[in-house]
């Protein structure tokens, strides 16, 4: 493996995040934060408790799992697109670097950003809720199988999408309509039957669930399934990717 040129490319778009500082982290933090003071201070303290967990509480993990979807699809599709769109993406082609090593260092940098602002966000919610953490190990586990898959999800965006249009499609009309019906600020069992069954085809529901019980081991969704669909979820981003560079639908074309 050409590690300096991984190291390369992963430096770059983490230097990337300095010069935008206040879009790429500042930004995050405090519109999260708000969600805090208004349904976790204002709304929480009248809502009643959700499996024995306060609601300021119980939206923590949703909240953190909201802001680390869009975050990783975001920071991914534009630092593939960005590239492509300036034509700088034939010099890396064109360098002794493979398929894999382009991948893990976008899709790594891209992954690590997102990690940051979710245990930033995780530090700055325990300053407005009481938070618990039952299986930590697992806490991180989720987190980082979550930034990794759709920072390599939103990867894929950047190389299908030939316009800014194109790049906010995807995020905007179908992924933020999934996590806030995925269970972000409520259960699914509060739902009626059959909403609850036409929730379980939603996939982010099982990324939720499984960050959820890493807190405070309650869940809508089994953990086996949770893990189950990410992978799966994995597998198909990554098959995708092999695709893309197998054939160079959009990359060399």
């Amino acid at each position: 493996m050409n590690h300096r040129a991984v190291w390369a490319i992963y430096k770059f778009e983490m230097a990337r995040t300095g010069r935008t500082f206040f879009q790429s982290i500042v930004s995050p933090v405090i519109s999260t934060s708000l969600y805090f003071v208004v349904f976790g201070a204002a709304i929480g303290s009248r809502m009643p408790e959700i499996e024995g967990v306060g609601y300021g509480s119980f939206i923590v993990p949703g909240l953190i799992m909201m802001m680390l979807l869009t975050q990783s699809v975001m920071n991914a599709s534009f630092g593939i697109y960005f590239p492509r769109f300036v034509g700088t993406i034939f010099e890396i082609l064109s360098a002794p670097v493979s398929a894999f090593e382009i991948v893990l260092g976008y899709v790594g940098a891209a992954a690590t950003k997102s990690i940051i602002l979710g245990l930033i966000i995780l530090a700055t919610a325990g300053l407005f809720v009481p938070l618990k953490i039952a299986h930590p190990v697992w806490m991180l586990a989720f987190l980082v199988l979550t930034a990794a898959t759709f920072s390599l999800f939103g990867f894929i965006i950047g190389l299908w999408a030939d316009g800014f249009e194109k790049l906010q499609i995807i995020p905007l009309l179908i992924l933020t309509p999934l996590i806030f019906l995925g269970g972000s600020f409520y259960s699914i069992n509060v739902l009626p039957p059959f909403w609850q069954t036409v929730s379980l085809f939603n996939p982010i529901v099982y990324l939720i669930s499984g960050f959820r019980w890493s807190f405070y081991e309650v869940s809508d969704v089994s953990l086996q399934a949770s893990v189950a669909i990410i992978a799966l979820f994995l597998a198909g981003c990554l098959g995708i990717v092999w695709w893309f560079f197998k054939t160079g639908y959009r990359i060399k074309k």
